[in-house]
């Protein structure tokens, strides 16, 4: 008999509305395996491309193998909307009818972060269900808006989501994170050790295995005959990309060194300024791209960057979906990130981690590359794709997490 997981997620997608992430992928393979799912997200949300539009309060849809349960909610366009704070109250009080329009009753409930106030209603849920209950944490809220938001600890909603971590890591059947060193601050507040379980984020085997071509205007934006150092993903404050800049403007008398950053987001204007102002010639940027054209861009770079700004959180660990698609295209890794005890490329000789934020280290690590041997550069990619595919493809992944969910 087949297993039935709900897993709620307020900020879940699919590829059609958004980038379709950690559970779309975690969904679609346990689905492959015989389990029956159900993918909860709101309709509407700030990381939504394509919001979903129906009247009723809940929309069940089809989606490779596995249910996605769109739920209504008030529509908001940016993360800092006070909408926002409304969706997280009102997303656990409409979940609780989720009974009255799925089918199969769950074995058990995945409820993950960010915002923890879901955890009360995937709680009640699993009470009324009799089933399993498992709170994953992607993001530590709220200790995220006290150090990194500047909210304060006294403030009332801060105190409540305080109070639903704590019960969340105290009344959970398992806890689940993709930070590998969190499970210390969980410990801190009340968290029995043995519940935890680090599942990192991956990538998919059956999406790069595609081979999809680089769309022809994204090639022709790449230069050609150069050392290429490469970066794909979002062009936000938190990427560090002014760091790589400086590095370009310290490498400015190498002609054949270029940096390439490919992507959106907030920060592209003022890199693009920043870029005009100091004259750089040996930047470029390169418009998004398609998920699965990703493997075909990174085949073009000879280096790929990483990097994260110096915010202490970073100390339990990060897992982003861009370390993963760079391991698996073997080329070597600068890793700019100071995520505590945490060092995937470091520990597996897939490139060179340095500090945060600092553009002479990268500039150095740049032509530490640029100067060894083609041999020894494919050497550090093989180890990288060789990890990928032990450690980080989703398919493992998902019986890593069938295994808490089941347990």
């Amino acid at each position: 008999m087949s297993k039935t997981v709900w897993v709620i997620n307020q900020y879940a997608s699919t590829p059609a509305t958004a980038l379709g992430g950690r559970h779309y992928y975690m969904a679609r393979e346990m689905a492959k395996k015989g389990c029956k799912v159900y993918l909860i997200g709101s309709a509407s949300h700030h990381l939504l491309r394509e919001k979903p539009v129906f009247d009723a309060t809940f929309k069940l849809e089809e989606v490779e193998g596995f249910t996605f349960v769109w739920v209504k909610m008030p529509s908001y366009e940016h993360a800092h909307s006070k909408k926002r704070v409304l969706n997280w109250l009102l997303f656990p009080w409409r979940l609780r009818k989720l009974g009255q329009v799925i089918p199969d009753n769950p074995d058990t409930i995945l409820c993950s972060s960010p915002s923890p106030l879901a955890f009360l209603g995937a709680q009640s849920l699993a009470k009324n269900f009799n089933a399993r209950l498992v709170f994953e944490v992607r993001d530590i809220w709220p200790l995220t808006l006290t150090e990194l938001g500047g909210h304060s600890p006294k403030n009332p909603l801060i105190q409540l989501m305080q109070w639903v971590e704590d019960r969340a890591y105290r009344e959970s059947d398992a806890v689940v994170s993709n930070l590998r060193n969190s499970v210390e601050h969980m410990v801190s507040h009340g968290m029995d050790r043995g519940k935890f379980t680090w599942v990192p984020n991956g990538f998919s085997i059956d999406e790069v295995s595609l081979k999809s071509p680089l769309n022809s205007r994204a090639r022709s934006q790449v230069p050609e005959g150069k050392f290429t150092i490469g970066y794909t993903g979002t062009l936000g404050i938190a990427n560090s990309l002014n760091t790589l800049v400086y590095a370009a403007e310290q490498l400015k008398g190498h002609p054949d060194i270029c940096f390439v950053l490919v992507g959106d987001g907030k920060e592209k204007p003022g890199l693009r300024q920043l870029v005009a102002e100091k004259g750089l010639t040996n930047v470029y940027f390169v418009d998004p791209i398609p998920k699965v054209e990703i493997q075909a861009m990174l085949a073009l770079f000879d280096v790929c960057y990483i990097g994260l700004t110096k915010d202490p959180l970073f100390r339990f660990g990060v897992s982003p979906n861009k370390l993963f698609d760079y391991l698996y295209s073997g080329k070597p890794i600068i890793y700019g990130i100071e995520s505590g005890s945490y060092k995937p490329v470091k520990d597996i000789g897939a490139g060179i981690q340095i500090a945060s934020e600092d553009a002479e280290q990268l500039a150095d690590a740049v032509l530490k590359l640029y100067s060894m041997a083609p041999e020894e550069r494919e050497t550090m990619g093989t180890k990288g794709r060789k990890a990928a595919l032990e450690q980080y493809e989703y398919g493992q992944l998902a019986d890593r997490l069938s295994n808490v969910l089941f347990e």
